[in-house]
């Protein structure tokens, strides 16, 4: 494990063999196995394991545990052949726009 400085001026700790994790679509139809490469406090890099077709990556879970009670809410920020790179949401991030009642 080593820590390195991103162009954002993150730190972020690179795993030397990865960490083991899933990424599921918001609604719960759609997993993955993943590897977690590196990880700062905005977000991750990630391994696919098989295809990205179909699956819709503009929002979703990352399951850190196997009972997925350790999980981050994810955008994707880059797509590089089967690695991602992740923008971490952190809670009320998307709700915020939609805070305001409709018709107000």
């Amino acid at each position: 494990m080593a820590v390195k400085t991103d162009q954002r001026g993150n730190s972020r700790v690179v795993f030397e063999r990865g960490i083991p994790a899933q990424m599921m679509g918001i609604d719960g139809t759609w997993r993955r196995d993943c590897t977690m490469e590196d990880v700062s406090e905005s977000g991750a890099k990630l391994t696919i394991d098989g295809s990205v077709e179909g699956l819709h990556l503009k929002e979703f879970f990352l399951l850190l545990s196997s009972t997925g009670l350790a999980y981050r809410r994810c955008e994707l920020a880059w797509v590089n052949g089967d690695q991602i790179g992740v923008n971490f949401l952190k809670p009320g991030d998307k709700k915020k726009a939609r805070s305001t009642p409709v018709g107000a």
